[in-house]
Order: C-alpha cells, then sequence, then structure tokens
C-alpha cells in the first residue's frame, strides 16, 4: 500500500517563478528557522489553494 502512495506524490514536475530577491531571501530564512524547507510550504500552500477553491 505504501508504494503505491509514493507512486501517487510522486514529484515529477516543477513550478518556475519570479520573485523580488528580499522577499526570496526573507522566505528562505524563515523557513530555515522553522526547521521546514521553501519547496515543503510551498507545496502545503498549493495543496491548501486547492482544498479551498477546487469544486
Amino acid at each position: 500500500m505504501a508504494e503505491k502512495r509514493k507512486k501517487a506524490n510522486k514529484k515529477d514536475s516543477q513550478l518556475v517563478i519570479r520573485i523580488n530577491r528580499k522577499n526570496r531571501d526573507t522566505f528562505i530564512e524563515l523557513c530555515d528557522e522553522m526547521d521546514t524547507s521553501a519547496a515543503r510550504e510551498i507545496r502545503r500552500f498549493i495543496q491548501e489553494f486547492i482544498k479551498q477553491h477546487n469544486k
């Protein structure tokens, strides 16, 4: 069962965004302070956004 879940959650795409360097640096610093990664937090945001807005 765990094998199927891993395949279902496989990360196989990238999303490239352009943001202000200061915002990026601050975001990375905050993530480091919170012992998380920027990618993990962005994925979490996307998942929550989809839950809230997907009908």
